[in-house]
Formats: structure tokens, C-alpha cells, sequence
């Protein structure tokens, strides 16, 4: 036999974390541009808000509407989304070459942070709309009442229900795949410089 049958194929190192992260990420995007990450309903349908990074807006007897602050933040967060993406699944399937870790540092951070940003942003609302008195739940259902110093004088009660959705829980699975990703990657080097020595 030759030295050719001798030699061994090199398996493929692949993060697999990374990998279903890269992908869901792409999948959080695309559900996250029709279904927003938290939606509070005002009555029966009187008012509402869709917010999500990507995608957040307003509606008004029936009639929605943007900020255009809020849509240039969503479009940012759109392309920081996929590059995160594209840039992860990369990684993951190049966890070896030198410049790997600087990839995975840029890009497992970004789901993280578009959550807590997020779910912060949510506090202060919710933190300073009871500063006024007026209940907005987070999660569940109640009833809340304006006072008359905000609503000229009047007093309004109406039903307020929040709640998170799908595209919500699938960025959290998505974070939590980052990170698991990083801590591979973490035994991923000491594993090949354990080889090499």
C-alpha cells in the first residue's frame, strides 16, 4: 500500500452551538419582522403596541403607525441581527482558524444585548408609566385607570393586557445558544493546544 492509504481524512471541526445559534438568529429575525417580541392591547383593540428590536409600532382605532425614530433603530437592529447571523455561522464553521475568536466575540454578544436592552427599555416604560399612576402590566391582565390630571379632567378606565410571544422566547433560546457556543469555543482551545503540546 502507498503513503496515500495511510493518511488519515481530518475531521471538520464544527460548533454546533454556534451553528443552531447562527440559524436561529435568522429565524428570530424573520418571525420577528410579522410577530412582534411583546404586544400590549388598550381595550378591545382601542390601542396597541407591537415592540420588538426589528419591528416595533403603534395602533390607533384599528390604524398603525411608526415613530421614524423607532424605525431607523429598527433597521440598525435588523442589520446588526444578520450580520450577527451571518458572521456566527462563519465562526461555527471555522472554530480553528486564527481569527475565530474575534468572530465569535463580535457575534455572540449581539443577541444578549438586543434582550436586555430590550426587556430594559420595557422597565423604564412600564417603571415610569406607574410613576403616573397608570398601571401597564408586563405580563397578564388588568384594568387601568388614568387619572384626571392626565385625561383633562376625566376619568378612564380600560382593560390593558400584555404579554410576550413566540419571537420573545425563541431570542432567549437564541442568547443562551451564544453563550453555550462562547464556553465551547473555551474547550475548544484548550483541547488544541492539549494537542499541540
Amino acid at each position: 500500500m502507498g503513503d496515500d492509504a495511510q493518511v488519515k481524512p481530518i475531521a471538520r471541526v464544527v460548533n454546533w452551538y454556534g451553528f443552531a445559534a447562527g440559524i436561529l438568529t435568522f429565524i428570530v429575525l424573520a418571525i420577528s419582522l410579522l410577530i412582534p417580541w411583546w404586544q400590549l392591547t388598550v381595550g378591545d383593540n382601542l390601542i396597541k403596541v407591537n415592540a420588538s428590536p426589528v419591528n416595533t409600532n403603534f395602533g390607533l382605532f384599528g390604524t398603525s403607525f411608526t415613530l421614524p425614530i423607532l424605525w431607523a433603530l429598527n433597521i440598525v437592529s435588523i442589520l446588526t441581527f444578520s450580520t450577527s447571523g451571518f458572521i456566527m455561522l462563519f465562526y461555527s464553521l471555522n472554530p480553528t482558524k486564527p481569527y475565530a475568536r474575534k468572530l465569535l466575540g463580535f457575534s455572540y454578544k449581539k443577541p444578549l444585548y438586543s434582550l436586555v436592552t430590550f426587556l430594559s427599555s420595557l422597565l423604564i416604560i412600564t417603571s415610569t408609566a406607574s410613576l403616573l399612576n397608570v398601571d401597564v402590566p408586563l405580563l397578564g391582565s388588568s384594568i387601568m385607570s388614568l387619572p384626571a390630571s392626565i385625561a383633562m379632567g376625566v376619568s378612564i378606565n380600560a382593560a390593558v393586557s400584555g404579554e410576550f410571544q413566540l419571537p420573545f422566547w425563541l431570542a432567549i433560546i437564541t442568547a443562551t445558544l451564544c453563550i453555550i457556543a462562547r464556553l465551547q469555543h473555551g474547550q475548544l482551545e484548550k483541547k488544541l493546544r492539549s494537542d499541540s503540546e
